[in-house]
């Protein structure tokens, strides 16, 4: 299978079966990639605060769905592909926990790359936005830096509830786990982003 960059155009020859059928499925997966290319990258970009490495995870839960639930309905895919993104956004996270870890105990690199700053780090705010009803650019680094500050959790059922427009169900999916955890993680993390954002708050 072969996955390039652009537009995330995935290639299922190889991992379904040949003939019209497996064209058909094809062109539906790159349909759907199309559609949550965008939605996926920014929520991958806002939890890892790099656009690079959004993109390594982005792209690998595509593939990853290919691989594993390209036969599954095309219903079911939006939930399956988000649950699988946030557990590679997850598994990065430990493993980055894990490197500074490391950095911390052995003293501080010259590495100049391990100058990381958040703020000049953030997301482009001027790329396309999920949320087209914030109106200034201004707003939107301020949403993006006050998810950032959510508890994971939070911050998984706020975006995918609102950027993505999963329902309750879908999100549980997606997150693993149940409706009611969904309710009250989205709940505390619109609390917590009224709080903090205050005016910016539409």
């Amino acid at each position: 299978m072969s996955a390039c960059t652009e537009g995330f155009a995935v290639s299922c020859t190889g991992e379904l079966e040949s003939g019209v059928g497996a064209l058909r499925r094809e062109q539906e997966l790159n349909r759907f990639f199309a559609d949550v290319e965008a939605r996926a990258l920014r929520i991958a970009e806002i939890a890892v605060r790099n656009r690079e490495d959004a993109l390594d995870l982005v792209q690998d839960a595509m593939i990853r769905l290919v691989r594993n639930y390209a036969d599954r309905d095309r219903e079911e895919w939006t939930p399956l592909f988000y649950r699988i993104l946030q557990n590679r956004v997850r598994d990065f996270q430990r493993r980055q926990n894990v490197r500074n870890r490391v950095i911390a105990w052995f003293g501080r690199s010259s590495d100049p790359e391990d100058d990381y700053d958040p703020i000049a780090a953030a997301p482009d705010p001027d790329g396309r936005t999920p949320d087209e009803s914030l109106e200034s650019q201004e707003a939107m680094q301020e949403l993006e830096r006050a998810l950032a500050a959510l508890p994971a959790r939070q911050r998984e059922a706020f975006m995918l509830r609102n950027f993505e427009g999963l329902d309750v169900a879908q999100t549980a999916a997606a997150m693993g786990i149940s409706d009611g955890s969904v309710k009250t993680h989205y709940s505390r993390a619109v609390h917590s982003l009224r709080d903090t954002l205050g005016e910016h708050w539409s």
